[in-house]
C-alpha cells in the first residue's frame, strides 16, 4: 500500500472514531467564555470587596449565571472551581486595596463586558 493511501485510510478511520464519539463530549463553542467569565466574577468578588465594596453583587453576578446555564453536576463543578480560582487568584497578592488593585478591578470590568457581549452576540438566541 503506497504511503498515501495508507495515510487516507488513517484519517477515515480517525474521521469515524471521532464520529461517534458521544455528543455529550464535545464542548460548545462558548464553554470556555463562560469559564474565563466564572473567573472574572471571582476576582471581581474578591477586588471590589477589598476596595470597600462590601456585598455580594459578583457572587450574584455568579448565580444568576449558574441559573441562566442550569448545568449538571460536573459542569456545575467546572464554573464554582472557575469562580474559586479568580477570587483566590489575589488573596496572595493583595491584602489592601491598591493602585495596582484598582487597575486590575478595571482591567476585569472591561474583560467581563467583553467576554458577556461576544458571547450573547455570537450564540444568543
Amino acid at each position: 500500500m503506497s504511503r498515501a493511501r495508507f495515510l487516507v485510510a488513517l484519517c477515515l478511520a480517525v474521521s469515524t472514531a471521532v464520529a461517534v464519539r458521544p455528543a455529550f463530549s464535545v464542548e460548545s463553542p462558548f464553554e470556555p467564555g463562560l469559564m474565563r467569565l466564572a473567573e472574572v466574577l471571582g476576582s471581581l468578588h474578591f477586588l471590589r470587596n477589598l476596595c470597600g465594596e462590601k456585598g455580594d453583587q459578583w457572587r450574584g453576578e455568579m448565580e444568576k449565571l449558574l441559573e441562566s446555564e442550569n448545568p449538571d453536576p460536573e459542569r456545575r463543578a467546572r464554573f464554582i472551581a472557575s469562580f474559586n480560582r479568580g477570587y483566590r487568584s489575589f488573596g496572595g497578592t493583595y491584602t489592601q486595596c491598591t493602585a495596582s488593585a484598582t487597575e486590575a478591578i478595571s482591567r476585569y470590568m472591561k474583560e467581563g463586558e467583553t467576554l458577556s457581549r461576544d458571547i450573547a452576540s455570537r450564540y444568543g438566541n
